[in-house]
């Protein structure tokens, strides 16, 4: 498994274009490329991107957006409101499909109401038709566990999946626990549709911290995705604000290739 690094661990703390040659010297093998904002959907702006990405010879795996501005009018029941939103999806494929990106992570369905039902039939319909919208561009549509999103459960995962069979899934550890589920459980409900990985790490007290530095059990996890026959990599996506120097970052790169390592993945 490569060990990567999302371009969100450095929002507000460094630019999108200039994340690139950060994350080679934290020594990540690969990148998450999150586009932070509208103009960073524009053709020349993908352009600019894909330069200093092949300058720094970096392999990008995915792409991910601020997709709240949008995503959630993916599935908006007005026609207008819905294809506006999709003429977004489209330039943010694009522009992932320029920066050779393989996946797209998505959010989804917000759930705005938390006693709203959220049919898995209804929202995986939709998602085969994001997917096959995602096809267009040379890139397949992954759909994460967020807890404040309608995929926030394995049980949603399990019974939405099979009206979706061209779409993949994210695991986000973070969003498991914030979910209230065991990564296993999402796991066994996510199976071979499993394409992409987010790691951070929690101390004691259960707040978010750099990985290596809490209490996440990292050797079980890896072991878990090695029976599973998960080939793809672990991206680490921290908060900007679970770390001072970018130092820290690059620790806890080397922290995973080591346990990785230790473990022959």
């Amino acid at each position: 498994m490569k060990v990567g690094i999302s371009t969100a661990t450095f929002f507000t703390k460094e630019l999108t274009e200039n994340c690139f040659s950060v994350i080679n010297n934290c020594k990540g093998e690969c990148c998450e490329v999150f586009l932070t904002t509208f103009s960073e959907y524009e053709p020349d702006f993908a352009k600019m991107l894909k330069e200093r990405i092949d300058r720094e010879k970096l392999e990008v795996y995915s792409v991910h957006s601020l997709n709240t501005s949008f995503e959630p009018q993916l599935f908006n029941a007005a026609e207008r409101t819905r294809k506006d939103a999709e003429s977004i999806f489209r330039k943010v494929l694009a522009a992932g499909q320029t920066i050779g990106a393989r996946f797209y992570t998505a959010h989804g369905q917000s759930r705005l109401k938390k006693n709203t039902y959220y049919d898995p039939e209804k929202v995986g319909k939709r998602m085969k038709e994001l997917g096959d919208i995602a096809s267009e561009y040379g890139i397949t549509l992954c759909l994460e566990n967020v807890h404040w999103a309608a995929g926030n459960t394995p049980d949603f995962f399990r019974k939405m999946l099979p009206f979706c069979e061209n779409i993949g899934t994210v695991l986000d550890i973070k969003q498991a626990r914030q979910s209230g589920y065991d990564i296993s459980d999402y796991l066994d409900a996510m199976g071979d549709r499993l394409k992409n990985i987010h790691v951070s790490d929690v101390d004691e007290n259960g707040n978010i911290c750099m990985v290596g530095k809490g209490i996440f059990d990292f050797t079980g996890f890896f072991r878990q995705l090695d029976n599973s026959g998960y080939n793809g990599p672990v991206i680490i996506e921290q908060y900007s604000s679970n770390y001072e120097d970018f130092s820290e970052v690059a620790e806890s790169v080397k922290y995973l290739k080591n346990t990785l390592e230790a473990l022959k993945c």
